[in-house]
């Protein structure tokens, strides 16, 4: 006789596992929303600048969104085992166009900075897909190599990669992408159960680079001082960080609406790119910035599960890579915007302007639920005694089993302890009818 627990019903077959809802719900409300942002921040300025179209940026985005999302959908059915054949030959093709866009003549530059590869609709940043291949190389050397994680001598297959990306995209000069990085390959590194004293080292030492970084370059110690003390040079390097707040104050708690920004007219630079949540906290207030954070941690929540659940070593580290790389962009550009951060010019992942950015997280997304589904990146093995767990990403999956033991155990008890009962009470019966009979 079956007994069903209440509350407790068993998903249908076929249909995908909540952190896939979770994962797609999430991705689609930020991408809908970063459409509609884009073109309030942006109608103003492009209606009234050189392109004469306030439609100009939303045109893009509708464009490259549909095409981030084709690619989504390919790598949600069989991205994982294609792509892990492919890692090396990735993390090589990215390096190359690193090395590129430096080329005086064949990098497009912009605001100073030389990022980007081609013109018009087809200009690329070589730099976002650098990201995704740190990710990809990393989960795959971590999963194929589980001893690399003793020591920073075994890390170096992979830190040297790292260093060079870092090295590469500091160089054109882009500062804020290589923080990005960093910590996601450091919160890679973590979810593979690195020693949390190598890490110190590592973090060490990373924070001495950055710190060399910023003194040479007499921008970076700028954006550092108007960070500290936006006040001291209102019109100068302090600007930008001084209008963000003026836009998250005038919002208020409901926003002054939709598309009715001041600052976004001329005085918020960058208004559509990566200062664009502080058009969302003047327009829809606090209220908006909380409906926006609570989509980043759905998205977190279903990428950790996903990570947990995943079916093999791989997979794990590849879900927990790829949600760092979302969250951290995510938290760097919030945290600059409200002023908690210096300002480094990361956009916002699915809602800030940037065609190369959006393709990158959707087709990560795209792999995320690819996982969710319990897609493979090897053959079924059965784990190794010796092999070690992995931090955080095999913690939840353990206390879940260890609670099925549980309650498995108990429930044994139970019916043992009740069988028991019954055959004594029928032992007790046979021995009164047999005295009877005699």
């Amino acid at each position: 006789m079956s007994i069903s627990l209440k509350g407790h019903r068993k998903p249908k077959r076929g249909s995908p596992p909540v952190e896939y809802s979770l994962l797609l719900t999430a991705t689609l409300c930020l991408v809908a929303f970063g459409v509609v942002m884009v073109f309030s921040a942006s109608s103003t300025t492009s209606l009234l600048g050189q392109t004469a179209d306030s439609a100009y940026y939303l045109k893009r985005t509708l464009l490259f969104g549909a095409v981030g999302l084709v690619l989504m959908r390919l790598m949600a059915l069989k991205g994982v085992r294609v792509v892990r054949p492919l890692t090396p030959l990735l993390l090589g093709a990215a390096l190359v166009l690193l090395l590129v866009v430096l080329v005086p003549g064949v990098g497009s530059s912009a605001n100073g900075a030389q990022r980007w590869i081609g013109g018009g609709v087809f200009q690329i940043q070589p730099s976002e897909f650098a990201k995704l291949a740190l990710v990809l190389y990393g989960a795959h050397l971590l999963a194929s190599r589980p001893r690399t994680i003793r020591s920073v001598r075994d890390l170096v297959p992979y830190l040297l990669p790292v260093g060079v990306v870092c090295l590469l995209v500091l160089a054109e000069p882009d500062m804020g992408t290589a923080m990005v990085a960093c910590l996601t390959a450091g919160a890679l590194m973590l979810a593979a159960g690195v020693r949390l004293r190598t890490l110190a080292l590592l973090v060490g030492a990373v924070g001495g680079v950055l710190l060399l970084a910023i003194v040479i370059e007499p921008y970076r110690m700028q954006r550092l001082t108007g960070f500290l003390h936006p006040s001291v040079d209102p019109g100068g390097i302090g600007f930008q960080a001084i209008q963000a707040k003026i836009a998250l104050g005038s919002g208020g708690v409901f926003g002054v609406g939709l598309g009715e920004s001041i600052q976004k007219a001329f005085y918020l630079p960058e208004a559509h790119t990566d200062m664009i949540a502080a058009v969302i906290g003047e327009e829809l207030g606090l209220l908006g910035i909380f409906g926006l954070v609570g989509l980043f941690g759905m998205f977190a929540y279903a990428g950790l599960r996903t990570a947990q659940r995943a079916r093999d070593r791989y997979t794990k580290l590849l879900a927990a890579g790829l949600t760092a790389l979302v969250l951290t962009q995510a938290l760097i550009n919030l945290f600059a915007v409200l002023g908690l951060a210096p300002l480094t010019g990361v956009p916002l992942p699915f809602v800030s302007y940037g065609n190369s950015s959006l393709l990158v997280m959707l087709a990560s997304v795209g792999l995320l639920l690819n996982i969710a589904k319990g897609a493979r990146g090897t053959a079924a093995v059965a784990p190794s005694r010796s092999q070690k767990k992995l931090r955080v990403v095999d913690g939840g999956a353990a206390r879940e089993r260890a609670a099925a033991r549980t309650r498995s155990i108990s429930s044994g008890a139970t019916s043992g302890h009740s069988r028991g009962r019954n055959r004594g009470t029928r032992s007790a019966g046979a021995r009164r009818s047999r005295r009877a009979s005699r």
